[in-house]
């Protein structure tokens, strides 16, 4: 009997509604139940009982709007968190976060949260849920900006200046958003940045939207004293002044793991200087400080020389663009011919001249440790400049020094820079 099949005639002629449909397209059974757990993901995640190369197929295809809830502690991949942060923003540095994605979107997603809180008005579940699902991948914040509370518009009487209203707020006792709640819910937490301010606040500027009030400063001081992980913390452009400086050292005094404090681009004078040279003589083991840009004078610098003559950690000191004069410098010199652990030195833009140079001539020729010096944008003058070019024919430590604008002379400069060189080549050669 002959096959049916064999012969065209007796086969029947299926004619398919779509044209380019062939069996060739038909997608494998395992495709389509790997589509299905992509697109029920959210109601139904499934993702360790899969086979690699299987699990692999489903992370390429899930959706990055998926809720953290959902893919928090379930998904470790870094390339599906590397698409999800490029998903969400432009720019990605992912060398800023560890070289981890994950890390990333954590922390860059928790920074947005902070930073849109309203004291008193916004609802804290968001914040909450995302501490608890964040707790495990955040090692760092940099917090760019706190807004303060709503607040009622004050009744202006009505012969009140109209150009007075931009100043008058200075006297506002705003407080913002209390860390507490972070430092005690991220037990990984090692480095904290925070500025209190308004990012863009364009021509809705007022000066109380830049104010770090005494109960802020409480709040915060008591967030970092039992935060017993951060190494590193920095508090800039928020206008601490001496009083505020006091109440955060005092809570800093006894912290096991702070190395790392920046105060910079702040109104700290004298009496907070006072409390950062106790702070440096005490048991706290900080090994970078920088105080740039503040108000600290002659008697500021003589209390942190103090506490840095006897300190046995620091390594990096900055006091740039602070009013030292010789006095406080002649008092941070004193310190070096003591100190034995100070490496990086910027004390530059301090009303400096010839008296200090002249006693750290002294200094380059006794310490042994000091390696980067910043003298920079002080009057040293060529006197003060051949001190310097003393001190460092009897130096072989220092590797990089900073005389821009100085007037120590170009002669005097370019000898001291030889100097540096042979104490760079001297370095390699011992180092190899």
């Amino acid at each position: 009997m002959s096959n049916p099949a064999a012969d065209p005639r007796q086969m029947r002629r299926i004619i398919a509604e779509d044209p380019e449909w062939n069996l060739a397209t038909v997608p494998l059974l395992t495709e389509l139940c790997l589509q299905s757990v992509v697109d029920k993901f959210e109601t139904n995640p499934i993702l360790s009982e899969l086979l690699p190369k299987h699990k692999a197929k489903v992370l390429e295809n899930l959706s990055t709007k998926l809720p953290l809830s959902v893919t928090a502690n379930l998904v470790e991949d870094n390339c599906y968190w590397e698409k999800c942060c490029k998903a969400r923003w432009n720019v990605c540095d992912v060398s800023l976060y560890d070289n981890n994605w994950k890390q990333m979107y954590f922390e860059r997603n928790l920074e947005e949260i902070i930073e849109q809180i309203v004291p008193g008005t916004t609802d804290l579940t968001l914040l909450n849920d995302t501490l608890k699902l964040s707790r495990d991948y955040i090692k760092q914040l940099n917090i760019k900006q706190l807004l303060p509370p709503v607040k009622e518009p004050p009744i202006k009487d009505e012969d009140e200046d109209e150009d007075s209203g931009s100043e008058s707020g200075d006297n506002i006792d705003i407080d913002h958003f209390d860390f507490n709640i972070v430092t005690q819910a991220l037990p990984f937490l090692r480095e904290l940045r925070i500025t209190y301010g308004v990012r863009d606040c364009g021509m809705n500027f007022e000066w109380n939207l830049f104010e770090f009030t005494s109960r802020d400063c409480l709040l915060l001081s008591k967030a970092l004293k039992h935060c017993d992980s951060l190494v590193t913390f920095q508090l800039h452009q928020s206008k601490v002044d001496n009083e505020k400086c006091r109440v955060l050292i005092s809570h800093l005094l006894d912290h096991p793991t702070l190395k790392k404090l920046d105060l910079s681009h702040n109104k700290i004078g004298d009496s907070g200087a006072r409390a950062v040279g106790k702070l440096i003589n005490g048991r706290c083991r900080l090994e970078e400080l920088d105080l740039r840009d503040n108000k600290i004078k002659a008697n500021g610098a003589a209390a942190i020389g103090h506490g840095l003559g006897k300190n046995t950690t620091l390594t990096s000191l900055s006091l740039r663009l602070n009013s030292m004069g010789d006095e406080g410098g002649q008092a941070i010199c004193k310190a070096l011919l003591k100190n034995r652990t100070l490496e990086v030195l910027d004390i530059g833009s301090n009303e400096l001249g010839e008296p200090t140079a002249a006693l750290l001539s002294k200094v380059l020729g006794e310490n042994k440790t000091l390696k980067k010096l910043n003298l920079s944008c002080n009057k040293i003058g060529q006197d003060g400049g051949k001190s310097l070019q003393e001190g460092m024919e009897e130096n072989s430590s220092l590797t990089n020094i900073d005389l821009r604008l100085t007037e120590v002379g170009q002669e005097c400069e370019y000898s001291i820079n030889q100097l540096i060189k042979g104490n760079v080549n001297h370095e390699y050669f011992r180092r190899k």
